[in-house]
């Protein structure tokens, strides 16, 4: 990464018009984002992830020679040799080897089954080995170690970390962001070892891993071991060459990134910095690559003398972040801590005497982090109790973007201040991120300072007089919420007839884009009934608004595959009907899965046997359960008063009842929830975009959590509400939502945008202060007495029936030289296409080729 940035400041800078550039790199394809690595295992190809534009190395006259590393330099004739024997000569040489994962000297560490977590070509031995094995464990529990956990979890490995020193994470955060992270991480399902080393690998007789021995003398049953406790600087070249290195390693480079040759550079996690650091993250590396460009080009400006190690990631599904002087180890810093061990939340802020924000840990929210790190070394304009607390609890007088000086460091990546920023508005017309992202730079590293970018470009238009556009898209001047009123208000049901009379004046009479259409689909379904539309997804014009997954009523895995998930309200199922999902399921060689919102997941199905599957389900009483829809999911459920000691009201009526009531109601986003049959909360309600808690006066109504992505602790609207209230309020509070949140806005986060936040919520869908109510309960009136299920409304239109074929031009029994291969037994339902090299392919006239 850092090579491939020292190549960009060496075009900036006119280098490259002038000199001869050789490229030597050890792996077999260009430079690839590191940083977002385990992406790979997600579906993001290596293509997606390489960091060189296309035609840049031509267009620059840059020589790349892939999968051959230098092996050896010659000082004194500057000369470099590869391993393919290849000499060149050089006038500069620059390294940047970067690092290579340490590995301790655990005996049976050389066993099959052992592997490190650096390049593509590991991920894939990674991904191959484990196949076979159902147990993985990591030796590290730093930021790569979670990553690589991560993975080993997403493969369906029960997955084991084990980490030397007494918390996760240890050089980021302190003990308490450390015990919030291994609680959230336990909940994962991850089993954590911490305070512990690995002692030994045992084998079978073949040499496969069967298992480590740690230092306390337990033992950790693993088919498959991932080393990742930390990395060392690649300076063996260097030391070859007799270029001086430091004491625990690194090449070592003064404030220009010369070595003890002048006429060698070295960047990047090689180099040892002139402050005695070696740097292992992308920021300084590309700081170092800007100095390095400079020293070659002659100029001599630019320098690093050290680098600001900030960090925020997220790690397994947590927001992790940590800046400045994290660990308070400052004379007379003081602490300021907010903590939610419930959501796993932990905020710190390590203040001086004076006031300064000396640095921070946050783990489980670090949206503030954006706002708190360029602070850093300053007074901030709001007291530090205010800034550690959650969105809903902080003061109106929130810390904005508008507050920061303007040497604030934004992007620290590149070292984009907020005086950069203006000027790209104020001075270079700049008028979105994007264009920004293109003038600055600001954005385009690790992405955590995105959200804060808008803000301050939002801002900056607006006090230069600028109206911001806040558009849906190019086709539509109007927000979602404007959208919703037009169609609710002019009973539109044709996506065509809103673009061409609503829409701006270039987009009418064209074909919309792909963020509109999956948009009014939606809000036309949220109001099918109020509005006389069709509310079939697939009905008419609709079908072409919907993305893949509404398009195929299913959802799309990564493979090419669909999964189907049968609705099973509150889990509640027959033997009958489990027989059904198990002959399904067995007839047509699907992957089944128990999910976490108790459902059956059924993955494996090619579009052509979609239809015959739902027929089967749908004679045996099962409905669509809208996994694939921005829609309502699940209702999850304890078992209640009626099995449970602890239960004081029964939680599975009442969520048979909410998911019944709600099923297939279209939304921004998809809903989950939950009902508790008593405070001990085992259903997870207050995890979810609304959530029932039982009480012995009735239910406890709550709104806004979020289980996922940014994990968010749902806020109590209303509280010992009886059977007909609950209702009440929750049809009330969904159709607000509906009606007023923006594309794709979870409700956790439209309750901390929507002006007011939870008391305005309340005031409107409890107390009724805008008058609106009477219309939300008939809206949601309107939707539970039309609905119908989806799968049973394809089954039986011949006209939708029609698109479920794997080949639109060869409709009939699939091509028999086209075999869908598992790759995998029931562990993974990965499937793969394989095709020969003279499979026929039919055209449209019906001929066929090779």
């Amino acid at each position: 990464m850092v090579g491939q940035r020292f190549l960009e400041e060496l075009v900036e800078r006119g280098v490259t018009d002038r000199a001869r550039v050789v490229v030597l790199a050890e792996e077999p394809r260009p430079a690839y984002d590191r940083v977002h690595l385990t992406s790979w295992f997600a579906g993001t190809s290596a293509e997606e992830l390489s960091l060189v534009p296309d035609g840049f190395l031509d267009r620059h006259g840059i020589e790349l020679w892939l999968a051959d590393p230098a092996e050896t330099v010659d000082r004194a004739a500057r000369t470099v040799t590869t391993r393919s024997g290849r000499t060149l000569e050089y006038s500069t040489l620059v390294l940047a080897t970067g690092s290579y994962p340490f590995v301790p000297p655990v005996p049976g560490r050389d066993a099959t089954g052992c592997f490190v977590y650096r390049t593509i070509e590991d991920l894939t031995a990674i991904r191959d080995y484990a196949a076979g094995v159902g147990t993985g464990l990591v030796v590290g529990g730093g930021l790569l170690g979670l990553e690589a956990a991560g993975a080993l979890r997403d493969l369906g490995l029960a997955t084991h970390i084990v980490e030397f020193h007494p918390r996760l994470m240890a050089l980021q955060v302190d003990e308490g962001g450390g015990a919030a992270l291994c609680r959230t991480v336990e909940e994962l399902g991850l089993t954590v070892h911490t305070g512990v080393g690995g002692q030994e690998i045992t084998t079978d007789p073949a040499g496969a891993v069967t298992g480590m021995t740690l230092s306390d003398g337990s033992t950790v049953a693993t088919d498959l071991v991932i080393f990742s406790a930390g990395v060392r600087p690649r300076d063996q070249l260097a030391r070859d060459a007799g270029l001086t290195v430091g004491e625990r390693g690194g090449i070592a480079v003064d404030e220009h990134c010369r070595t003890s040759d002048p006429a060698v550079l070295a960047i990047g996690e090689c180099a040892l910095a002139s402050d005695g650091t070696v740097y292992g993250l992308v920021a300084p590396g590309y700081e170092m690559a800007a100095a390095a460009a400079d020293t070659v080009a002659g100029r001599l400006t630019a320098t690093f003398t050290g680098a600001d190690t900030s960090t925020k990631l997220k790690l397994l599904g947590v927001d992790v972040a940590s800046f400045g002087d994290a660990h308070g180890r400052t004379d007379g810093a003081l602490d300021v801590v907010y903590a939610d061990s419930r959501a796993g939340i932990y905020k710190k802020l390590v203040i001086g005497a004076d006031g300064t924000l000396l640095g921070g840990v946050l783990v489980g929210d670090a949206d503030s982090y954006g706002l708190l790190r360029p602070l850093t070394g300053s007074v901030p304009p709001a007291a530090p109790e205010q800034l550690v607390l959650p969105a809903g609890l902080a003061p109106a007088a929130a810390l904005g973007p508008a507050s920061l000086p303007d040497e604030a460091v934004i992007c620290s990546c590149h070292n984009v201040t907020k005086g950069a920023i203006a000027a790209a508005v104020t001075e270079q017309g700049a008028t979105t991120v994007p264009e920004v992202k293109k003038c600055t730079r600001a954005g385009t590293g690790c992405g955590s300072c995105v959200k804060v970018l808008g803000q301050l470009v939002n801002a900056e238009l607006a006090a230069s007089g600028v109206t911001v556009d806040q558009g849906l898209c190019g086709c539509f001047g109007h927000t979602r919420q404007e959208l919703f009123e037009i169609v609710a208000s002019r009973r539109l049901t044709s996506y065509q007839e809103l673009l061409d009379g609503h829409g701006r004046p270039a987009a009418r009479g064209g074909d919309g884009c792909e963020v509109c259409k999956p948009v009014v689909g939606s809000i036309i379904a949220s109001l099918a009934p109020s509005i006389g539309a069709d509310g079939h997804v697939l009905a008419g014009e609709q079908a072409a608004l919907q993305d893949t997954n509404d398009h195929f009523l299913a959802n799309l895995q990564r493979n090419g595959s669909y999964s189907i998930v049968p609705r099973i309200p509150g889990g509640e199922i027959s033997p009958e009907k489990l027989i059904v999902i198990g002959e399904v399921a067995r007839d047509f060689n699907l992957y089944t899965k128990i999910t976490g919102g108790q459902r059956i997941d059924m993955f494996g199905a090619r579009v052509e046997q979609l239809p015959r599957i739902w027929a089967r389900l749908v004679a045996a009483g099962f409905e669509s359960g809208h996994a694939y829809g921005k829609s309502l999911r699940t209702v999850k459920s304890c078992v209640g008063s009626t099995w449970c000691r602890y239960g004081v009201q029964d939680s599975v009526r009442m969520a048979i009842d909410l998911e019944l009531r709600y099923r297939g109601l279209r939304a921004p986003h998809k809903l989950k929830s939950a009902v508790s049959g008593c405070a001990r909360e085992c259903a997870e309600a207050m995890g979810k975009d609304f959530g029932v808690i039982a009480t012995a006066n009735g239910w406890n109504l709550y709104v806004g959590g979020n289980g996922g992505a940014t994990p968010r602790h749902a806020d109590l609207l209303a509280q010992d509400l009886s059977d007909a209230e609950l209702v009440r309020l929750i049809d009330r509070f969904l159709m607000f939502y509906i009606r007023t949140a923006d594309r794709l806005e979870r409700t956790s986060v439209w309750l901390e945008r929507i002006g007011g936040g939870l008391d305005h919520v309340r005031e409107v869908v409890v107390e009724d202060s805008l008058g609106v109510c009477a219309e939300l309960e008939a809206q949601m009136a309107a939707h539970v007495a039309n609905y119908r299920d989806e799968w049973a409304g394809a089954l039986d239109d011949p006209e939708k029936l029609a698109r479920f074929v794997s080949f639109v031009n060869a409709p009939g029994t699939p091509d028999p030289s086209v075999r869908f291969v598992a790759e995998r037994e029931q562990h993974k339902p990965d499937l793969t296409v394989l095709a020969g090299p003279t499979l026929p392919v039919r055209t449209l006239e019906g001929s066929t080729r090779p």
